[in-house]
């Protein structure tokens, strides 16, 4: 972890609190199993313990981070079943996202996908993870809310978030990373040209490939480190 400090607005402090841990837990910065210590986090983020621990709670109600009694909190570590039917359910729905936003997505909606899509590219051919993460998200979200559905953003935005760091390692393979690449190029045509199975096709695809690629990652480290990861 940086021991750099990181100034933060007043404002809603709990909540950029959250903000920036959630990048640090997603970016392996945090990594699974780890302590989150007050005292280094409070230093480190430039805030005191109130809004820390309010941000924590925050973290532990989304699933990314564990309250453990009178022991403080830890980074989530997913097993392997919990990948699994956690990636079943996301994949479900990520199609059922594509399949509606097809058939809903306004021109304005569009266009801002695509945009999002080549400054992805860009971040993609300077190889800045971060960055391609960050804007690979924001893709998902905004194919997700040009589907127009409260109940399937809520559903979704809340099994989301158990995977964001695996989805954030899974483009850490270079040739992973380029199919991955492929596959977001085959979402703008399908969304272009308004096709429902199609998009549904390709990110009920993606999904399962990612999933892949997660379980790949976590047997390999097992094999290397069998403390590394929980069966």
């Amino acid at each position: 972890m940086s021991a750099n400090v990181i100034p933060i607005p007043r404002a809603a402090l709990h909540e950029q609190v959250a903000h920036r841990l959630r990048e640090m837990l997603v970016e392996n910065r945090i990594p699974p199993g780890a302590k989150l210590n007050e005292r280094e986090l409070s230093e480190v983020l430039n805030v005191s313990r109130t809004p820390l621990r309010e941000a924590i709670k925050m973290l532990a109600a989304e699933g990314l981070v564990e309250l453990l009694p009178n022991r403080g909190a830890i980074a989530v570590e997913l097993s392997e079943a919990d990948i699994l039917n956690t990636f079943e359910v996301m994949s479900g729905l990520e199609a059922q996202s594509g399949e509606l936003a097809a058939q809903r997505i306004t021109e304005s909606e569009l266009a801002e996908i695509k945009a999002m899509h080549y400054e992805m590219l860009a971040a993609y051919t300077r190889r800045d993870l971060p960055a391609y993460y960050r804007l690979n998200a924001a893709i998902h979200s905004a194919i997700n809310a040009a589907a127009k559905n409260p109940v399937l953003t809520a559903t979704y935005n809340q099994v989301n978030a158990r995977l964001q760091a695996l989805r954030f390692r899974s483009n850490q393979d270079g040739e992973k990373w380029k199919d991955a690449v492929k596959e977001h190029e085959l979402m703008i045509e399908a969304l272009s040209a308004r096709d429902p199975a199609a998009m549904r096709a390709v990110l009920a695809s993606h999904l399962i490939h990612k999933q892949d690629v997660v379980i790949e990652q976590l047997r390999a480290a097992s094999n290397t480190h069998p403390s590394a990861a929980k069966a």
